[in-house]
């Protein structure tokens, strides 16, 4: 121990103590250097506002500044086709050269959606399913009946319809909803005469609605066959039912007397 105490107190010692130091402090010197080298540290560039752009606008913008991009795609019904709804990173955020953003870009074919089913649903539960499913409330127009915020009748662009049909993400819903007084009464109409559309016309106008339809005798022509039996029937003692009664028909290509 002696012996070692005495070589730490030589030259030859502190010689090669200094050396190990310096040769320590040349490596981390040289390696410090080298790994800012490697990973250019300092140098890179603010990513650019693509946002907005049409694709061969960003690409050209991107390329312009030696960054690469990847592209995936959604669809936003009221941006047009080929426009870049979203990046990442975001403008003005500082990355290295030769960085990756990622595009999102709005496709040009509308993707499609089975339409759910709302029917007799109430509207804020239905408001909520076809929001769920990529779709929007449009119109919606209030009719008697008993049930209030129930919906009734659906329709897309003017034309009726129900669960499964396959509509186009996006679209707008109109709804018919009853107005709560369906306890109201409406006068009877005598519909014996008239044809089954002149009926359904008649009856949608006293609010009411075409109940079972049979046939009488052998119909030969569908279109032309006129009501010869409807009930309830207007009568001296019924003149009236509640707003959304069903009313039943016969039909036959017999005229009535």
């Amino acid at each position: 121990m002696a012996k070692f105490i005495s070589y730490l107190k030589t030259k030859s010692f502190r010689n090669n103590l200094l050396a190990a130091i310096t040769t320590v402090i040349v490596l981390l010197i040289i390696a410090f250097f080298s790994l800012r080298y490697y990973t250019k540290h300092g140098q890179g560039l603010n990513v650019p506002a693509v946002k907005g752009l049409s694709f061969n606008q960003a690409v050209a913008k991107l390329e312009e500044l030696g960054l690469r991009y990847e592209v995936d795609s959604a669809y936003i019904m009221d941006m047009p086709p080929g426009t870049v709804i979203d990046q990442d990173p975001e403008a003005e955020t500082f990355v290295k050269d030769n960085r990756t953003i990622y595009l999102t870009v709005n496709r040009a074919q509308v993707p499609t959606v089975k339409f759910p089913d709302i029917q007799f649903k109430s509207f804020i539960e239905a408001q909520s399913i076809i929001s769920s499913y990529g779709l929007k409330v449009g119109d919606t127009v209030y009719k008697a009946d008993v049930s209030r915020d129930v919906v009734l009748d659906i329709s897309f662009a003017g034309q009726a319809i129900k669960a499964g049909d396959i509509i186009p993400k996006g679209s707008r819903i109109d709804l018919l909803l009853g107005d709560g007084g369906g306890n109201e009464e409406v006068e009877i109409p005598n519909l014996l005469g008239f044809t089954k559309d002149e009926a359904a016309f008649s009856l949608r106008g006293s609010n009411l609605k075409l109940g079972i339809i049979t046939y009488e005798g052998n119909i030969t022509d569908t279109a032309n066959a006129v009501i010869v039996a409807q009930s309830p029937v207007l009568s001296d003692s019924v003149a009236t039912v509640k707003i959304g009664t069903p009313v039943n028909i016969t039909l036959s290509n017999k005229t009535t007397n």
